[in-house]
């Protein structure tokens, strides 16, 4: 899979999580992506297009202050097991922007 928003930074493979990428932004700073993350901020490109790039820069800023970083699709169920990291959801992110999308999944509402 290509992940065209962070080309710029080296791509490695964990054999501890393969199937989350890591991402290394220089000596010092890296972040693992969680499908899962991926897949809810490719939602964000396609309901909040003109945002998107503030989002990707707002995950860099996080990870250039925290240094290690796994972005999740929950934290309270990882896929990515390591320690040393935090763990931040796609909400922890757009949060901080003011970027917010209502949860409209619920049960039905037809009764028994």
């Amino acid at each position: 899979m290509t992940y065209p928003e962070f080309e710029q930074y080296r791509l490695v493979v964990d054999p501890n999580n393969p199937f989350c990428p890591k991402f290394i932004i220089d000596e010092d700073h890296d972040f693992y992506l969680e499908p899962v993350f991926y897949t809810m901020l490719k939602g964000f490109k396609d309901h909040h297009a003109d945002k998107y790039q503030s989002i990707v820069d707002e995950m860099i800023k996080i990870v250039k202050k925290n240094r290690h970083v796994v972005f999740v699709g929950n934290f309270e169920y990882p896929q990515t097991e390591i320690d040393g990291y935090i763990f931040l959801e796609i909400t922890d992110v757009t949060n901080r922007l003011q970027i917010y999308v209502e949860d409209k999944s619920r049960g039905s509402d037809y009764g028994d």
